[in-house]
């Protein structure tokens, strides 16, 4: 009875592949059409929610073992401007943070708080829709950039943890040349995404440098050829896909002196709506307690 019901299921399951294979793929350029419409930043879409940040940080020898890890939780309270998001520290290396560390970090945001209430106070009607014109004007041009820029193939049909999505391969084309300080970046980073195939939305990328990176002139800061990075983004409170995971492993040098050569993992977990008065309130939340 136990292998007649496995046999039954096997076919089915043949059957549905089979299907699925089957089924043509979509146009290419209609469907990333479809995925440039419904995709914002990470940033535009992450503003409207406070969230816990979880970050790893591994600093590896030369052999890739693990000489030193340091481990952050955040409170996040987000805000376009990213002089206004808050990341609120509360634990350190598996230890929460004191009562007084964590009022000390309130009070220097709170500090920070009424400097931007007194801004807006002085900010009229015209000057909120051009700043906030400029923010969205900003992401659009980010975007189209990268569209732009980027050479996309269709692999095929994948399955991410029950998800049906299509694969996309992206390359950088060799004959275009970026207009934005974004594009700049992005020409050097080639990869593979994973798209819902119902509502097109990002779920999984895996991108790598194929060319260094430099920051600052490369004075400050240069990314090594190879450094390889993995977004991954969820359906939360099934209404929108927000980030769940990043990792970035790779080498590089700080301050054209110091090499490095890193793994870091970030969890993003507990989104909750953002409102006016989550962050105004944040100072009279009481901390954490120790565990």
């Amino acid at each position: 009875m136990t292998q007649t019901i496995l046999l039954v299921l096997l076919g089915a399951l043949v059957q549905d592949r089979a299907a699925s294979d089957l089924k043509p793929l979509p146009e290419l350029n209609s469907f990333l059409q479809d995925v440039r419409e419904h995709l914002h930043s990470d940033e535009f879409v992450q503003s409207k929610y406070t969230y816990t940040e979880r970050t790893v940080f591994r600093q590896l020898d030369s052999g890739g073992r693990t000489k030193k890890t340091e481990t952050k939780v955040y409170e996040v309270y987000p805000s376009l401007d990213e002089r206004f998001t808050y990341r609120r520290l509360t634990s350190k290396d598996n230890k929460p943070l004191s009562a007084e560390e964590i009022r000390r970090e309130d009070n220097a945001f709170d500090k920070k708080r009424r400097e931007w209430e007194h801004k807006l106070e002085r900010e009229n009607e015209g000057d909120r829709k051009h700043r906030e014109s400029e923010q969205r004007r900003k992401e659009e041009e980010d975007l189209n950039e990268a569209f732009r820029l980027y050479a996309f193939t269709m692999i095929g049909r994948e399955q991410l943890e029950g998800i049906p999505v299509i694969a996309l391969g992206f390359e950088p084309r060799s004959d275009y040349k970026p207009q934005t300080e974004t594009g700049k970046m992005l020409s050097k980073v080639r990869g593979k995404a994973w798209v819902t195939e119902a509502d097109q939305q990002l779920v999984h990328l895996e991108a790598e440098l194929i060319d260094s990176m430099s920051f600052g002139l490369g004075i400050l800061a240069r990314l090594n050829k190879g450094t390889c990075m993995v977004f991954e983004r969820r359906r939360v409170n099934n209404e929108v896909w927000l980030p769940a995971e990043s990792r970035f492993s790779g080498t590089g040098r700080i301050l054209a002196l110091k090499s490095f050569r890193v793994d870091q993992e970030t969890i993003y977990s507990d989104y909750k709506k953002f409102s006016v008065e989550t962050l105004f309130n944040i100072g009279q939340r009481k901390p954490p307690a120790k565990e």
